[in-house]
């Protein structure tokens, strides 16, 4: 089912010292939804996520948890990051860790090559330094603290307070890389998305670039530096390079020239290292930038970004555990416009899972498929002749998918799914208008009822494999229970930028029980 386009997509490489939030299964789930949609539409997808796992703040805290850095991170990442992907059902191809070998000897490799290519010098630097961020920071992100910080300079991220450092490190030339990548956003104006984080960053870079620190001296959790062991990789520099160490950089030329360039997909707070450093670390080493950078939105709880040290961090399995991996997926997905900021609220969630989950796409799919056991034996029924109402239903079918699917080139989820959407609304106001179960009561009409179930039955077909990238769970029980398993194998499989093609669904498939969707669910 490959069409040879190849489709490449990455979460951020996540940072393991706290525990997954929501924030975190958004950005997973977008971009799983993203790399489902391209792998039903027969793209040569391949979907990464993984861990970034070096620096200082990971060797403080294996220290105050009395264990070594490797054995603090295996624990995190299995106790912790890998049963994340199961809680909201990702099917990434691949998961990659910074302390693998793969990634190292590779990292190495890269920055050898910009150092060979004269990109790299050696100097003494001193700035202010945030642990939280790994960074260190502009002036427009340090403040002066209040309370117990009175006096010092403070991360406007994590308002702790900063530390001052000077080492003897190596620095990379970005500066030299100003105007080509002022060039870079001026020829692809997509490159950078949304449009307010593509005017950030060329405003950002308009200022002027300074250059980077590349290594660390002071510890030693992290990529030896190939020419000078007594050095490290800054967790940034070894952190970003995973994009083309897991598909194969300096080690299988072949999988990296197929899979590369790919997409990004990260939140806003992380958007220069993605859409400045990276690309400028690709040009030094002779690399093609990637395809696009999209920045997602913050999830606000209470008003307020999600935060550890300010406890509005939720778990995902807290929601998971009422409302089920499908609801988690479609609310997030739908309720925020991908690209911007978003609330979070238990009684929204609740909310639109029974209006728009129970008493929308579930109610619809129960209706239909007990209609045709009761009235057709179980076997989906022969549309005899279409009336204009039943026509306009196809239109309709057959616009939401192009649309959804466009909506989709542009990442733009949200809108994909409103557009699905129109099916469900249009579909519960047929069978309203129709009443087969006044339909039924009357032989003469039993083509008219023929012709309305089938309609509602290729309307769900249409539905299942158009939401299967949002909803995997939910929509594989429609498809089985409309004998559309049977009859046309499985949903994975069917071709999502063709799912608005009338007549798809066989007539005489077998109809099977179907229990709800989405069960009423007790909130207090």
């Amino acid at each position: 089912m490959t069409s040879g386009r190849s489709f490449y997509i990455t979460t951020p490489i996540y940072y393991p010292s706290d525990v997954p939030h929501i924030g975190h299964g958004y950005t997973t789930v977008a971009v799983d939804a993203l790399a489902r949609w391209h792998r039903q539409a027969g793209d040569d997808t391949w979907m990464l996520t993984g861990t970034d796992e070096h620096g200082q703040k990971m060797m403080r805290a294996a220290a105050a948890n009395g264990v070594t850095p490797q054995e603090w991170v295996d624990k995190l990442v299995t106790e912790a990051w890998f049963p994340l992907l199961d809680t909201l059902d990702v099917a990434n191809d691949d998961f990659i860790r910074t302390t693998q070998e793969r990634h190292e000897t590779a990292a190495a490799k890269f920055w050898q090559a910009i150092h060979d290519r004269g990109y790299v010098y050696a100097g003494e630097y001193e700035a202010l330094y945030c642990v939280g961020c790994e960074e260190f920071k502009p002036e427009s992100e340090i403040v002066d603290g209040t309370g117990p910080f009175e006096g010092l300079k403070v991360c406007a991220i994590h308002s702790k307070p900063l530390e001052l450092l000077h080492e003897k490190n190596y620095f990379f030339t970005l500066s030299k890389f100003q105007d080509r990548l002022l060039e870079l956003y001026r020829e692809r104006p997509d490159f950078v998305q949304p449009e307010s984080a593509r005017n950030e960053v060329v405003a950002f870079v308009q200022q002027g670039l300074k250059d980077l620190s590349i290594s660390r001296s002071a510890f030693d959790w992290g990529i030896p530096i190939p020419w000078d062991a007594s050095h490290v990789l800054y967790v940034w520099i070894d952190a970003l390079l995973n994009y083309a160490t897991a598909i194969g950089y300096g080690a299988d030329e072949a999988n990296f020239e197929r899979r590369w360039p790919g997409y990004h997909v990260v939140g806003k707070d992380i958007l220069r290292f993605h859409a400045v450093i990276w690309p400028a670390m690709l040009m030094a080493a002779g690399l093609e930038v990637p395809k696009g950078v999209f920045a997602h939105g913050w999830l606000l709880v209470g008003g307020e970004k999600m935060s550890k040290s300010k406890a509005t961090g939720i778990a995902p399995e807290t929601l998971v555990d009422t409302f089920g991996s499908d609801a988690f997926r479609f609310y997030f997905l739908s309720a925020i416009a991908f690209g911007q900021d978003g609330s979070f609220s238990w009684e929204d969630m609740a909310a639109r899972y029974q209006a728009e989950l129970a008493n929308g796409f579930g109610n619809l799919a129960s209706r239909t498929v007990a209609m045709i056991g009761r009235y057709f034996d179980g076997s989906v029924p022969t549309p005899v002749e279409y009336a204009e109402e039943d026509l306009r239903i196809q239109q309709v079918v057959a616009a939401a998918a192009a649309d959804a699917d466009a909506a989709m080139e542009k990442f733009r989820i949200d809108q994909a799914i409103d557009a699905i959407w129109t099916i469900v609304d249009e579909l519960n106001g047929y069978i309203t208008d129709n009443e087969p179960w006044v339909l039924a009561k009357d032989e003469a009409r039993r083509d008219r009822l023929a012709t309305v179930l089938y309609t509602c039955a290729e309307g769900l077909r249409a539905l299942a494999v158009l939401l299967s990238p949002v909803m995997p769970k939910s929509t594989s029980k429609l498809w089985v229970a409309l004998g559309a398993q049977d009859a046309l194998g499985e949903l994975g499989a069917q071709d999502v930028r063709a799912a608005g093609t009338w007549g798809v669904l066989p007539a005489g498939a077998a109809v099977r029980s179907l229990d709800p969707l989405f069960p009423r669910i007790e909130t207090e």
